[in-house]
């Protein structure tokens, strides 16, 4: 059945839309609006005494709402809007205490019951109907509330808000180091970057605040007298009651109405010193005081022996004393009587486990366990490390060092296995490949690495150490000398990322070992998702698995990336029909590369400063490379001096700034990099087929001279 559309609809198509918009309006949006609104309302429209029950119910009911909150937060940047919701209770209390105030005013003379039940109840039942009583709670309230709770929240507010923003500049650092480090992405640098600053706006916002409560007490006090003293007067002057019977209506009503602000005004106190006192640990403030004061048997059973003790003093309240002793031995009996449980149930566990059969097993091949390519022990301290539940950090860590290392060198590393070793030290780790380790360490989980880059201002009190990653000198340093330590240049870090950035450095030298069948494999597979014809003609057809895993481990050996691997598969699909050493392919690969392997030494920079071998030198070197092509011998004096003077040029053109590269014929380029580099490791050997033709070679030194 076909259906018209409306008039209004059609001259005004956007009004379906709207309609609709406001039909899915979430009435969460519509919240603080209307309390807004309706606090505005409550300062000028008088009120009819059953609206002001309703309203005095809601204020205590959101303040206690709002207190147990508090009681349940982790941390205060879980509660966010917190300042927000005391501006807006403190508003609520005030324009309650003028409507309470205009109705008290204008009909206070009918009696203790003419601004509502919940005034009347507080005046009667909470100060027993004596407002002299009711003058002295309300007094005492002020008191706790003002001086007390409001100064010791809004001074921990301020501590905080200065050490917050004191400490945001060490915070980005530790994340740039990251975010450079490859531990962290972008969307996380900024996810932390924004939790800064937040918990920066947070805290000032708790600063300020906290003068709205103690505003309020102030407001509370004048609001109390100007009742008292303008209900006097209009009782005795305009409507003819006597001096005592207006100093009881009035008094009753206005000590009612302050109480009925007052205590919910106390309860938001309290939750803003809970929030703002609350030290993050992962639970909230229950657990926290449950855990940490009955954690110690041996101090619940002094203190119930010293409660015990007082009570059996001649004169003291024997029952009080010896209850409380009582209650509190009782508790640790319970406590140690279910331990005992617990430890019996578990030994009766272990030993109803079946017990090994006396016969051994046949052996067979799945007892025998594959060596892992890349595996971390670690000692029993350092499990807090890699355990999520503990807040550790060291599984993202390492895959941010795997990231990081795919994305610098071109090829994926397998999955580091980590398995805790006793035979290590505490905090000792182990970092192996294919079973074999190539480095160590020792890191202290509840302390910082202060490692000094050569240019500080101070020393630091801790304990001596050295950079396991590039052997710098550093100093384990308590977290609170973090900010002391960043101030005087050293650079702060955690011990996750020491074993992290530890692992990186290893696995940066050890690249060209951790490229076998597996990985080649998988760079084929990749790069044939883009270029499926040029792997299709390249492998088997003209070079073989090995053979290109050879050519692409004698690129890592150096130090160069197998990123470009379109480029690497051209070059040989062009030369290894007719090339089949593996060594004069990657010099092949090399000068396709030329440009990128220049650019990573000299950057943007027009020119590239390098170091050439004296003539007479390479003429020597080169007449032994003619003689025996496979096996160059070099006399063994020649070459000891020879890398001696390679360290020592690598040493003086690290010290002017430069990146060490030395410069040589192609024939001699490959002999030499093998032979330096071991005593000059950072050395770096190009011949001068690889030097692009923009690129101008500035000579600073010559080799052997």
């Amino acid at each position: 059945m076909a259906t018209s559309a409306s008039p209004a609809s059609a001259a005004n198509p956007g009004a379906s839309t709207l309609t609709a918009r406001l039909g899915r309006l979430d009435w969460r949006l519509l919240a603080a609006p209307l309390l807004v609104v309706l606090i505005l309302m409550m300062l000028v429209v008088p009120l009819p005494t059953f609206v002001l029950d309703v309203l005095f119910t809601f204020n205590i009911t959101l303040s206690l709402i709002i207190l147990l909150v508090t009681l349940y937060l982790t941390r205060p940047l879980d509660f966010a809007a917190f300042p927000t919701a005391i501006l807006l209770t403190t508003l609520l209390r005030l324009s309650l205490n003028v409507a309470a105030a205009r109705v008290i005013l204008l009909n206070g003379q009918n009696g203790t019951g003419a601004a509502g039940q919940v005034i009347e109840s507080f005046g009667q039942f909470v100060v027993g109907g004596n407002y002299a009583v009711g003058i002295i709670i309300f007094a005492i309230l002020v008191v706790i509330n003002f001086v007390v709770i409001t100064k010791g929240a809004g001074r921990i507010a301020e501590v905080s808000a200065r050490f917050t923003l004191d400490a945001m500049p060490g915070k980005q650092m530790a994340i740039d180091a990251d975010l450079n480090a490859g531990l962290i992405d972008q969307d996380e640098a900024r996810k932390r970057r924004a939790e800064i600053a937040q918990e920066a706006d947070f805290f000032g916002a708790m600063d300020g605040a906290s003068k709205f409560v103690r505003g309020d007490a102030v407001a509370a006090i004048l609001i109390l007298f100007i009742d008292l003293i303008g209900g006097l007067v209009i009782g005795v002057l305009m409507h003819g009651l006597s001096l005592s019977q207006a100093a009881q209506n009035y008094t009753l009503l206005s000590i009612g109405d302050a109480l009925v602000a007052q205590i919910p005004s106390l309860v938001i106190s309290i939750a803003a010193g809970v929030v703002i006192s609350n030290v993050s640990t992962g639970q909230d403030v229950g657990l926290q005081l449950v855990d940490q004061l009955f954690r110690h048997k041996r101090v619940l059973g002094i203190a119930a022996s010293i409660l015990g003790l007082v009570g059996l003093v001649p004169g003291m309240p024997h029952v009080s004393f010896l209850l409380a002793a009582a209650v509190l031995g009782g508790g640790l009996w319970l406590r140690s009587r279910r331990e005992q449980v617990q430890a019996s149930q578990q030994q009766q566990q272990a030993q109803e486990a079946p017990a090994p059969s006396a016969e051994a097993e046949e052996v067979s091949w799945s007892q025998i366990e594959p060596v892992d390519t890349l595996s971390l022990d670690v000692g029993y301290r350092l499990i807090a490390l890699v355990d999520r539940t503990q807040g550790g950090e060291l599984l993202a860590r390492i895959r941010g060092v795997r990231r990081k290392f795919a994305q610098e060198l071109g090829f994926l590393v397998a999955a580091v296995h980590i398995r805790d070793n006793l035979e290590l030290r505490p905090g000792g780790y182990r970092i192996a490949l294919k079973g074999v380790e190539i480095g160590s360490g020792e890191v202290y989980p509840d302390m910082l690495m202060a490692i000094n880059p050569g240019q500080v201002s101070g020393n630091l009190q801790g304990q001596p150490t050295t950079d396991p990653a590039f052997g710098l000198p550093a100093v384990w340093i308590q977290p609170g000398q973090r900010d002391a330590a960043l101030a005087m240049g050293y650079t702060v870090v955690d011990p996750s990322t020491v074993v992290a950035t530890h692992l990186h450095h290893l696995l940066q030298q050890h690249a060209s070992e951790l490229l076998g069948r597996e990985e080649v494999e998988g760079l084929l597979s990749h790069l044939s998702q883009r270029s499926p014809k040029l792997v299709e003609d390249l492998v088997p057809k003209l070079i073989s698995p090995d053979r290109l895993r050879k050519v692409l481990q004698n690129l890592l050996v150096e130090g160069v990336p197998i990123r470009d691997m379109r480029s690497i598969a051209e070059v040989l699909a062009e030369h290894a029909q007719q090339v089949s050493d593996p060594d004069e392919l990657t010099a092949r690969v090399r000068q396709a590369l030329g440009p990128y392997i220049v650019q990573s030494l000299s950057g943007s920079a027009s020119e590239l400063a390098a170091a050439v071998l004296d003539g007479q030198l390479e003429q020597i070197l080169l007449a032994s490379l003619r003689a025996d092509p496979a096996q160059a011998a070099v006399e063994p004096g020649l070459a000891q001096r020879l890398m001696d003077r390679a360290r020592e040029l690598m040493q003086r053109m690290e010290a002017q700034g430069s990146t060490p590269v030395l410069l040589t014929v192609a024939p001699l380029r490959q002999f030499l990099a093998r032979l330096l580099a071991r005593s000059a490791p950072r050395l770096r050997v190009l011949s001068y087929t690889e030097i692009p033709e923009h690129k101008q070679v500035r000579i600073t030194s010559t080799l052997g001279a």
